[in-house]
């Protein structure tokens, strides 16, 4: 059922991405349509079947008081209704229906239903906003491209926080449906969606059907009706996360990318697709614009832009002349030195958050690790608790009162001594989130603090609970991970914490400075969005590194053109592309073998222009119980280095218990 347009894609994908086709199939196609194991929901409908004599009802009343008051309900009933509310409003049960159905009174129908999961939801129709100038050329930009995609770049929107580019995309979609055509939106991360979805549906609210939305937390029946609205033609609009790009809409006029440097538009698994590129391919075969928005372009997306391959539109000023927020860098190793341990809130953040609670206005704090202390050490003889299948130190949460490692999932008991030497010294070393919530209700008892980390949102409409309280200001301070950095609009929003900046900075990745300014710059963005100005206090231990330096001053170009220095010097991307290929296996020995084994093939089979590093054991040595090396490659002509490395790996077999998977493009380099 799928269109040759997406069949093309799929053959694309597999060749670039050194897979199957039938792995990419199986994103292409979800697994609910694939395997057709739910189907449409059937519901028991009621209606008016004959009018009843008066002779009949007299009958009736007297000997079946309650089925006459029942058929008293369904004569009025205009259309037929859900049986189940019938009964519900009139608080009578299913046998009084059924014994009308027998005397023919009734009649009742099976029908197919459609689940919603925004049906229980209002929204208010919106109408445009009045643009700014520098608005007003973008959108013109994109306009002029609608009417003529085939020779259309793709766009590069690069607009600081708060400066209206969702305004854009709405207007610009709202043109290329007044041409008949129709249009896919990517947001990052479900912790937008119900913020976005908002704006989508509301706008476009003419017919109930129009917007239609794809992210994992739908139910299997749900995302089997959103498929087939789309399928069927009913929805021109699709907003979701990364697999929404495959959605099966025809005559595609625009394809929007909202936040394109987000690292979770990569899939981490076969097919390792980033739904950025495959945006910008699929807009190519579909003879479509896209537009690709953020405040914090990633590199290759920048570096595109200023070789003239994406045309570059710039947004620099908030909407509303807000004020880009002030930027403080606390440097933690003078707080230490005042304290004498670790802090967790300094002292000038302390004092701005006092401030803020007497103005009744709100503070978010940012912190990216979960839990409540980040180790368990013995002081005695310095052992951590590690993972036993991961070569990391388990996390303690206090809520659970547990030992958890948020990488394989294993979780223990909390030792009463040390196992190693048996002494009891054990001590909590290191914060998360969890402890930052207990820190600061202590430090502000009076505050109403809520916190937002992957621990806490486990339930389905947590999110749109605590987002809602927030808005509705019953939260003064939220604590959170990256959850909440994101695209999200606060106007009373006028603090915003960095515990510690540091967490990422130093990952043996290339691109740990690039994520770090990023975060910092989209985190920095949720302050000041209201009429009052906002702060942004980041604390860390490193605070003449670059990227805090550069995102202090808001300045995206010099931190562009000192990053792109250091790349180009080590032949990184965006200058070369990068093919990680990881090997795998419970047995150390083995897994290092076959790396040699597959890195001297390689030799072999690549010529000289492309640059092949020693097998080594990956940053993260051990994950889930496998111990894993890595081999990275470089080079220019990437589809061509995919081949060459799918033809090598097809001719080596490897043992039983060892795996190999190649990733194109990786943005995960532990």
């Amino acid at each position: 059922a799928l269109s040759a347009k997406l069949l093309e894609l799929a053959r694309w994908m597999a060749a670039y991405y050194c897979c199957s086709i039938e792995t990419v199939m199986r994103s292409l196609l979800p697994q609910v349509i694939r395997k057709a194991e739910v189907g449409w929901k059937k519901q028991l409908f009621v209606a008016r079947a004959r009018e009843a004599t008066d002779d009949e009802i007299e009958k009736l009343r007297k000997r079946a008081p309650r089925q006459a008051e029942l058929l008293d309900a369904v004569s009025k009933l205009t259309a037929p209704v859900p049986a189940a509310d019938l009964l519900r409003e009139t608080s009578l049960d299913n046998q009084t229906l059924r014994a009308l159905e027998k005397r023919g009174l009734v009649e009742l129908r099976e029908k197919a239903v459609e689940r919603d999961p925004h049906a229980d939801e209002q929204f208010v129709a919106s109408t445009n906003l009045t643009l700014n100038a520098e608005q007003a050329v973008a959108l013109a930009a994109v306009e002029e491209a609608l009417a003529a995609p085939e020779t259309a770049k793709p766009f590069l929107l690069h607009g600081v926080t708060g400066s209206g580019k969702t305004e854009i995309y709405l207007q610009a979609i709202r043109s290329a449906l007044a041409r008949g055509k129709t249009a896919i939106v990517l947001v990052p991360e479900i912790s937008l969606t119900p913020q976005t979805v908002e704006r989508f549906k509301s706008r476009f609210s003419e017919a109930p059907d129009m917007v239609a939305v794809l992210h994992s937390h739908l139910s299997h029946g749900e995302r089997h009706d959103e498929w087939h609205k789309i399928q069927s033609g009913r929805s021109r609009i699709v907003v979701g996360a990364r697999s929404a790009i495959f959605a099966p809409l025809e005559k595609v006029g625009l394809i929007v990318v909202d936040e394109e440097h987000e690292t979770s538009y990569k899939q981490e698994e076969a097919p390792r697709y980033h739904a950025r590129d495959v945006a910008v391919v699929r807009a190519k075969m579909e003879n479509c614009v896209v537009l690709l928005g953020t405040a914090t372009p990633s590199l290759e997306s920048y570096f595109n832009a200023t070789r003239g391959k994406y045309r570059l539109l710039n947004l620099t000023l908030r909407v509303d002349d807000n004020q880009m927020p002030l930027i403080r860098v606390v440097d933690l190793r003078q707080e230490k030195r005042k304290a004498k341990s670790l802090t967790i809130i300094g002292e000038k953040l302390h004092t701005a958050i006092i401030a803020r609670l007497e103005k009744r206005e709100q503070t978010i704090l940012f912190l990216n690790r979960r839990g409540f202390s980040t180790s368990l050490l013995c002081s005695a003889c310095g052992e951590a608790r590690e993972c036993p299948n991961c070569s990391v130190a388990l996390t303690f949460h206090r809520t659970a009162s547990r030992l958890s490692c948020h990488l394989c999932g294993h979780t223990a008991a909390v030792p009463k001594k040390c196992p190693a030497c048996h002494e009891d010294a054990l001590i909590y070393s290191g914060f998360g989130t969890e402890k930052v919530e207990a820190h600061v209700t202590q430090l502000f008892p009076k505050a109403e603090v809520r916190r937002m980390d992957a621990d806490s949102m486990t339930r389905k409409d947590a999110y749109r609970e605590t987002l809602r309280a927030f808005r509705a200001g019953k939260i003064d301070i939220l604590v959170g991970t990256q959850m909440i950095a994101k695209g999200l609009h606060f106007p009373n929003v006028t603090l915003v914490g960095i515990i510690n900046a540091d967490l990422a900075l130093h990952l043996p990745d290339f691109r740990a400075g690039e994520r770090t300014f990023q975060l910092l710059t989209q985190v920095a963005g949720r302050a000041g969005r209201g009429d009052t100005p906002g702060e942004v206090f980041v604390q860390t231990f490193t605070p003449f590194s670059p990227s805090i330096q550069f995102a202090r001053h808001h300045d995206f170009s010099g931190y562009f053109e000192q990053e792109l220095e250091f790349r180009e010097r080590c032949d990184f991307p965006p200058f070369r592309h990068a093919v990680l290929l990881t090997v795998r296996s419970a047995h150390e020995a083995r897994a290092k073998f076959s790396a040699e084994t597959i890195a001297r093939r390689l030799r072999e089979a690549l010529p000289d222009e492309f640059i092949l590093s020693e097998p080594a054991p990956a940053p993260l040595e051990k994950l889930q119980g496998q111990f894993r090396f890595h081999l990275l490659m470089r080079g220019q002509a990437i589809v061509r280095l995919s081949r060459l490395i799918r033809e090598t790996l097809d001719k080596l077999p490897l043992p039983e218990d060892v795996m190999a998977s190649v990733d194109v493009d990786p943005y995960q380099l532990l």
